[in-house]
């Protein structure tokens, strides 16, 4: 049995999860600290490279091996192509060695994407109420108004926008971007 540990931050630790993939007879563990949306993860690709016909890739919980459920069939797509096995200690359900542990792992993993697209739609919902509410997101705009009042002013005189920029004391590119935004009606 081959145990994979992963925390998010480095202000967290594997050391709990090492303990509890031990006591389940780990005989070798890779932990490392990487967001799960990382597609990069290298103490992972090296669990997955150690593992044989017969093995079982061990992890404490499904979130620390996959973020979605795109990741995870992907991750035991690569685990069944070695001929092995995963195996979850909190999810008792997700263990690939049986058809029942498949089918668990797929639909319980569609039922998490969908949760997530569900909360994804929610919340581009709330934002759209909010800005038609008018609340602006972003950066605070740099010209207040009376410097935009100016910047138009001084562009009607034929200045260039650097010597507005200098006038207003910002960029010349913050005085472009604010003037071309301006004529759009913007």
């Amino acid at each position: 049995m081959i145990g994979y540990a992963r925390v998010s931050t480095s202000g967290q630790t594997v050391s709990m999860q090492r303990e509890q993939l031990r006591a389940a007879g780990c005989t070798a563990i890779f932990g490392e600290t990487a967001s799960g949306a990382s597609g990069h993860r290298v103490e992972l690709a090296r669990a997955l490279a150690a593992l044989g016909e017969g093995d079982v890739l061990v992890v404490t919980r499904l979130d620390r091996l996959a973020r979605s459920t795109r990741d995870l069939l992907e991750i035991v797509a690569a685990i069944e192509a070695r001929g092995a096995r995963l195996r979850s200690l909190a999810e008792a359900w997700a263990d690939t060695a049986t058809p029942a542990g498949r089918l668990m792992l797929t639909v319980l993993g569609g039922l998490a994407e969908f949760e997530r697209s569900l909360i994804r739609e929610r919340t581009a919902e709330g934002r759209a109420r909010a800005m038609k509410a008018g609340r602006r997101f972003g950066r605070p705009p740099l010209l207040t108004p009376p410097q935009r009042e100016e910047a138009v002013r001084l562009a009607g005189e034929e200045r260039s926008h650097a010597e507005i920029g200098r006038i207003l004391r910002v960029s010349r590119s913050t005085v472009s971007r604010f003037l071309q935004r301006h004529r759009a009606g913007l």
